[in-house]
């Protein structure tokens, strides 16, 4: 007799250490066909958020002494926050998203793509062609073309990422399954979860009010970028955290990327490689119960900025850490939704069906991204509950490509996958709010559970305007 398999929720719950007894507490509404995809993406979705708002609402039942609250959880909401940037309109104005060089590229072998949304990483990859930084993006794109066209896919990745810039040549589903950078992840669990050290235990006063907001008190130092780790600390803030954005002022964020994530929080500009710098941050680490980090491997290491040396000068702190291709080979390169899904067979998955000659394709939303944006998210407040059971610091690592092969080898369709287009109206989801950047319209948050906040308590701001301190007490 074959058991029925373990669904997505089921799997991420235990991915999280949680009590397989508290996912009775969830239950699904909404639309059907929503994300429609030929991988399950609604399915990842949708147990992102569940496992994310049922792990704040257990945090919130330690901390009340209740029970744990119902989880409703509506596929309507995640599926309008999974592409959250979409909605995004600033005094009507929408966000560029993606620049004119992140883009497929033909090859003499296939498919390439690349990401330059960031300056310096589009002066990199044009260096590669040997353009200059200030060239036209008309005439790039007509450069690299004709470049890309006379060369192998894996001798581009390999000379731009030297360069310091970012592509990837796309695989197939079985080209992945083969590499060792796929083997790698294998044994790797979708959420690792270590106890650093045995600090004692630290609690917080039980809260009291409406809306219940279980974060509440707590300090998180936000050192990430672009989507997966500012999708966590979103999240974060929503449930009550004094939530503090760190952004070096070299290598600035896109103010259109944080006016979508940096709602609930403040932003701070520190350059963490100065001695004022690390002053500041030794400061605000000192009063600090949460640290999220999303840069590259190596990266925060060279600065002193390890898990076990944030846990030594600061015990009992919670940390979250996040990494584009997890373990193996490519553990220390920089990566981004759009690339990790190129690299793993996704696009080639998600390939207009017929179109032999034409480009891969991509997952309906930044699921990659978001999924471990909401993932992330709980493993910090599931750790947060273990904390305050048994104390200790605490480390959750996740990666972009061990999400990919969540999705790609491990989660079931639902019995209940209705293929549709994916269209439906999402205005139900999405609401308007004066901020200091204007008129944002945005979606709801998708995390809750009965007596939660349904709306973050302040919106975004300009980077690096507020200051270098906590609000809490």
């Amino acid at each position: 007799m074959t058991s029925a398999p373990i669904s997505a929720t089921e799997q991420a719950w235990a991915a999280l250490g949680g009590d397989p007894a508290l996912l009775g507490r969830i239950g699904t509404s909404g639309p059907a066909g929503l994300l429609s995809s030929r991988l399950p993406v609604r399915e990842l979705a949708r147990a992102a958020v569940a496992v994310c708002s049922l792990a704040a609402a257990e945090l919130a039942a330690r901390r009340t002494g209740g029970p744990v609250p119902r989880v409703p959880i509506d596929d309507g909401a995640v599926a309008t926050a999974f592409v959250s940037e979409r909605h995004l309109r600033i005094d009507g104005r929408a966000p560029a998203n993606f620049a004119p060089l992140s883009r497929f590229w033909r090859t003499a072998d296939g498919w390439v793509r690349t990401h330059a949304n960031y300056p310096h990483h589009r002066a990199r990859l044009l260096g590669t062609l040997g353009l200059p930084a200030d060239t036209a993006d008309d005439l790039a794109v007509d450069a690299a073309a004709a470049s890309f066209a006379g060369r192998r896919g894996a001798e581009i990745e390999e000379t731009v990422y030297a360069a310091g810039g970012l592509a990837v040549a796309a695989r197939t589903p079985g080209e992945w399954a083969a590499d060792p950078r796929r083997a790698a992840l294998c044994d790797v669990p979708l959420v690792e979860r270590e106890r650093i050290d045995a600090a004692p235990v630290r609690r917080t006063s039980p809260l009291t009010g409406t809306p219940l907001r279980p974060a509440a008190g707590l300090r998180v130092l936000d050192l990430s970028r672009v989507l997966a780790g500012p999708v966590a600390t979103r999240t974060l803030a929503l449930l009550g955290a004094d939530v503090l954005r760190i952004d070096a002022p070299q290598l600035p964020e896109s103010q259109d990327a944080h006016s979508d994530t940096g709602f609930g929080k403040r932003s701070v500009s520190i350059d963490l490689s100065s001695d004022a710098g690390r002053g500041v941050f030794d400061e605000l680490l000192a009063g600090a119960d949460v640290v999220v980090t999303g840069y590259r491997p190596g990266a925060l290491e060279r600065l002193g900025l390890t898990p076990e040396s944030l846990a030594a000068r600061r015990p009992g702190l919670v940390i979250g850490r996040l990494s584009a291709w997890g373990h193996g080979p490519w553990d220390r390169r920089r990566g981004f939704d759009s690339l990790v899904q190129v690299a793993t067979g996704i696009a080639m998955t998600e390939a207009e069906p017929g179109a032999h000659d034409g480009p891969p394709g991509a997952l309906p939303a930044q699921a990659l991204d978001h999924g471990t944006g909401y993932l992330l998210a709980g493993a910090v407040l599931r750790a947060l509950t273990e904390q305050h059971d048994r104390g200790g610091s605490r480390l959750a690592t996740l990666s972009l490509a061990r999400t990919a092969a969540w999705l790609t080898d491990e989660i079931p369709a639902s019995p209940d996958r209705v293929a549709q287009d994916g269209t439906y109206d999402p205005q139900k989801w999405l609401t308007e709010t004066d901020s200091p950047l204007g008129r944002l319209r945005h979606a709801l948050p998708p995390v809750g559970f009965d007596g939660a906040p349904a709306d973050w308590s302040r919106p975004p701001g300009p980077l690096g305007a507020d200051a270098a301190a906590w609000l809490t007490a």
